[in-house]
């Protein structure tokens, strides 16, 4: 019965309202909350460090340190957990930790943010980009399979938006050839495969902790691995020597204490906020998948949008909402459907340009640019990455419809509104087929477009503080 109300109540939105795309109103503007939100007893935290004079992080000297890495390890079953700067940086510390170096090759996917192509670059190791799941957007086993060759040392798949890879593949597919796995988990805090977290299935894994994440601080990152020497060589290289003072450094390693580190160290602060902020995870997760089960009912008669096929096994927990637009059935470009979605108030957008493989400081034979510290590692390797083909991911990318969901709290209000602002767009498909042709007679039309995101004002942060 609730299904069938929310459905009603979409098909009845914005039939006979003109687009605002072409001068009629907006249905208004998609708010999203102040994120992250920190609890008041994390910001006394906080303040405390700051006045104490306290901010550096150098070891589990530290006691926001030791707290933190503590739950964090409880949180993913007593594995070894080293908090970091970045999500990025927590990925070099796994590959760093794995012994992942010059010319090692590193299967990972065309489609991502570029963190998890860069570490594996900034190791001098190179990336080879198997292509992805058509429906899915997430790395292809098969297509990983295919690409290993005797060079092969790892595999990096990434849990885009918060959806998981199909580890199970993946793990048989490493044992058979004997590979390490090195899991991109920054957008996917509290996502689930076959009921076990990510993070917890790979050999050294990497999650970002940045405000805008599930789990979010200011800037940082954890690894977290099963295996204590790569925790203790990713310490080696990549944090300051002081951990070397940590019960249980291996002997082994003392003589090659220095300070020609990565600076990958967390500070007391966000050390301080990630304790804190773990602490709400699990139901903030919880709230999200509500909000997005409320979208995906009220959506469910969408012509132009398709819910991504994922697998049965997996629990996503959504650090972006994405659909697939049917733009044949439109008869409009994905990015005009964007652009009447954003002039209503709606701040979706496409999260990524184009496949890794074709970006320009990948082309050493071509390249122009400021120097990169990848081009000769490449050169030796004759990698030619113009020659990769990845349709599948370049299909995600010219139809993905994204929106960053920071809806850490039940808001079917909310909801409700970006299905209206779906729907008006859709109800109105055939004039946007008339603009798409002829948009010159819209071109002085005033847009409502810089709504579509507003940051909250000083005075709304201060009253939340409160």
């Amino acid at each position: 019965m609730a299904k069938k109300r929310l459905g009603n109540a979409r098909r009845n939105t914005g039939a006979t309202k003109q687009l605002a795309l072409l001068g009629g109103k907006p249905v208004g503007t998609v708010q999203q909350p102040v994120y992250p939100y920190f609890t008041k007893r994390a910001c006394q935290r906080v303040m405390r460090i700051m006045e104490e004079g306290r901010v550096l992080g150098f070891s589990r000297d530290v006691p926001e340190v030791r707290e933190a890495e503590a739950a964090l390890s409880r949180h993913h079953g007593g594995r070894h957990v080293l908090t970091t700067s970045s999500g990025h940086s927590s990925l070099q510390m796994a590959l760093a930790g794995l012994e992942i170096a010059d010319g090692d090759e590193v299967i990972t996917t065309p489609y991502s943010w570029g963190a998890s192509a860069a570490c594996i670059l900034h190791q001098n190791a190179i990336p080879v980009f198997a292509d992805v799941n058509r429906n899915t957007g997430l790395i292809d086993p098969k297509q990983v399979e295919a690409k290993i060759t005797s060079r092969t040392r790892a595999i990096l798949p990434v849990h885009m938006y918060g959806h998981p890879v199909d580890m199970t593949a993946i793990m048989r597919i490493a044992t058979r050839h004997g590979l390490a796995v090195v899991e991109d988990c920054s957008q996917a805090h509290g996502t689930t495969w076959k009921g076990v977290g990510v993070g917890n299935f790979g050999h050294a894994n990497g999650f970002s902790c940045m405000g805008g994440k599930q789990l979010g601080a200011t800037e940082a990152g954890y690894m977290v691995t099963p295996d204590q020497d790569v925790y203790w060589r990713a310490c080696l290289q990549c944090q300051h020597n002081a951990r070397s003072t940590e019960p249980g450094f291996p002997d082994a390693l003392r003589p090659y204490i220095d300070s020609l580190i990565y600076t990958h160290r967390i500070t007391a602060v966000d050390a301080a906020l990630l304790t804190e902020q773990l602490k709400k995870l699990p139901r903030e997760i919880d709230a999200r998948r509500q909000n997005i089960a409320t979208l995906q009912l009220l959506l469910a008669d969408s012509k132009y949008l398709a819910w991504p096929k994922h697998s049965k096994h997996g629990n996503p927990s959504y650090y972006m909402w994405s659909m697939l637009f049917r733009a044949k059935q439109a008869g409009v470009h994905r990015d005009t459907f964007l652009k009447a979605l954003q002039a209503e108030g709606l701040a979706a957008t496409s999260y990524l340009p184009a496949p890794i493989p074709s970006w320009p400081r990948l082309h050493w034979q071509t390249y122009k640019g400021p120097r990169t510290v990848w081009h000769e590692n490449l050169r030796r390797a004759r990698v030619d990455y113009r020659k990769d083909a990845v349709p599948n991911a370049e299909y995600v990318i010219s139809h993905g419809i994204q929106l960053i969901f920071r809806f850490y709290k039940p808001a079917a209000k909310v909801m409700q509104r970006i299905a209206d602002i779906i729907s008006k767009v859709e109800s109105n498909i055939d004039s946007l087929r008339h603009y798409e042709r002829n948009p010159q007679p819209y071109a002085n039309v005033k847009l409502h477009t810089g709504t579509a995101y507003a940051p909250p004002s000083p005075s709304g942060v201060k009253r939340r503080l409160k």
